[in-house]
């Protein structure tokens, strides 16, 4: 989800958002992830599902994704429900992104912010496949799961009455969960249970790379071989035929969309005592970062032909992967935001697939 000036109108951010979207379904873009967040007035789509379903009958071919849905914050009934909607609606074009919710202004609005998200994540998404798994009536009641689930009382059957709807995917949509730490336990429990990682855009190339051995891990401790095929890595990249005018674009100019998100990123991140994903090595002191070195490290821009070399250079380090996100930001210059996605499409994509095939 791109990050936008706090001072932008809300329902330009939002349309501008809707029409980044529209545009890539244009261009041929595989998937979409957008967040949500209740409390952030840059980062502002408050319900991921409900700007998804704004773009279904203005798209034909990509596929929609929850980037992701904050599970402690909405019963896993709620949730379950909605998302099989979504799921009809675009007829089987919704991907599942799920995660506890890391915002804590959201948790604390909620009164939730003493609780343990990431165990409330667990229940929840434990009982939302077991909504889709089962028929009615309903009576889930899971070891040590807070959500319990019964209609035992009240389902008429007879009339239609004590269901809970299923996806129309068959028997489930993909369901993947971001992953934004180096070395993720979490990236193990995705393994284990058959989500499928995205690993987030401002990490560094070096903590992507923990990501695949810990998923690698998890489908071991199954019994299955992980598949590079299941991971999605995110990077910010801007594309420009000048690439004076990239590299101004995507790094330098004080006006930069792109310095302005890593700018915003590292506010939070050091509010948050999270700046770790910024060093390469961890024992380092905060002051030893500037903005500079984050950008040079994170922003892949250039003409076509030093974007696709870039790319190359980080699969190289990485390893493989399944799929390249392309990392949204706020459209400071709508035609250059536009031109870059679309020499994105047409001109870089295509030159990296080659190569590597």
């Amino acid at each position: 989800m791109p990050v936008h000036p706090e001072e932008k109108k809300w329902e330009v951010s939002l349309q501008e958002d809707r029409q980044a979207v529209i545009l890539a379904d244009i261009l041929g873009y595989y998937d979409v992830f957008i967040g949500e967040h209740l409390t952030d007035k840059s980062e502002n789509i408050t319900n991921s599902m409900i700007f998804l379903s704004s773009l279904i009958s203005e798209t034909k071919q990509i596929k929609l994704g929850t980037g992701t849905s904050n599970l402690s914050h909405m019963h896993p009934v709620l949730i379950a429900s909605h998302a099989a909607m979504l799921d009809h609606l675009s007829e089987g074009r919704f991907i599942f992104g799920i995660s506890p919710g890391a915002l804590r202004c959201d948790a604390e609005v909620l009164g939730i912010i003493n609780e343990d998200r990431g165990q409330i994540f667990a229940e929840a998404i434990d009982v939302i496949l077991e909504i889709w798994k089962n028929d009615p009536p309903y009576n889930i009641d899971l070891p040590n799961n807070r959500f319990k689930v019964s209609s035992l009382e009240t389902t008429f059957l007879e009339v239609g009455v004590g269901y809970l709807q299923k996806p129309y995917q068959k028997p489930l949509p993909e369901i993947v969960g971001t992953v934004v730490a180096p070395y993720s336990k979490g990236v193990i429990a995705m393994g284990e249970k058959n989500f499928h990682p995205i690993s987030a855009h401002f990490l560094l190339p070096k903590w992507v790379k923990t990501h695949w051995e810990n998923y690698k891990e998890g489908k071991n401790n199954v019994g299955i071989t992980a598949d590079t095929s299941d991971w999605r890595v995110a990077r910010t990249i801007f594309v420009n035929e000048d690439s004076q005018k990239a590299k101004s674009y995507g790094k330098s100019d004080t006006n930069s969309p792109y310095r302005f998100f890593y700018d915003h990123l590292y506010r939070k991140l050091e509010r948050s005592g999270r700046l770790g994903v910024f060093k390469e090595n961890q024992s380092a002191q905060d002051d030893q970062l500037n903005l500079d070195q984050i950008l040079d490290q994170l922003v892949i821009c250039g003409e076509p032909n030093e974007v696709v070399d870039q790319i190359l250079e980080f699969r190289e380090e990485v390893g493989d992967f399944g799929e390249l996100l392309y990392g949204g930001v706020d459209w400071v210059d709508e035609d250059l935001a536009k031109r870059s996605m679309e020499l994105m499409a047409e001109k870089v994509i295509p030159e990296v697939n080659k190569a590597i095939q």
